[in-house]
């Protein structure tokens, strides 16, 4: 199992959590549009790098860490979105940006 430590797994882990709380102030009629889907996005970043990092292969982690890239960068687009429709305010988008950007910057990082 990845490591509670490594510092990817505590940024990716931080993003699901902020997701969830962000949206709990979504209207209630996105219940199951914008608010499943941006949870189910932001929860498969961090769901991808344990997957693959059990995979045991460092094949299977590069494969499951561009898989987690793809869901990461759907978040992004989807909380750009929510703030298109004015869900959420600048503030908050420019705090969720800056964590998917911490996030992707470590990703690349493992690939490379």
């Amino acid at each position: 199992m990845i490591s509670k430590t490594n510092p990817l797994y505590i940024k990716a882990d931080l993003l699901p959590k902020f997701i969830y709380k962000l949206t709990q102030k979504f209207p209630k009629d996105e219940m199951y549009g914008l608010t499943s889907q941006i949870r189910r996005s932001s929860l498969s970043v961090i769901l991808n790098i344990i997957e693959g990092f059990a995979r045991n292969s460092p094949n299977e982690y590069r494969r499951f860490l561009l898989i987690s890239f793809g869901s990461l960068e759907e978040t992004r687009y989807s909380i750009e979105f929510a703030k298109h429709l004015n869900y959420i305010d600048e503030e908050e988008l420019k705090k969720v940006i800056s964590l998917i950007d911490e996030v992707a910057k470590i990703i690349w990082l493992i690939i490379k």
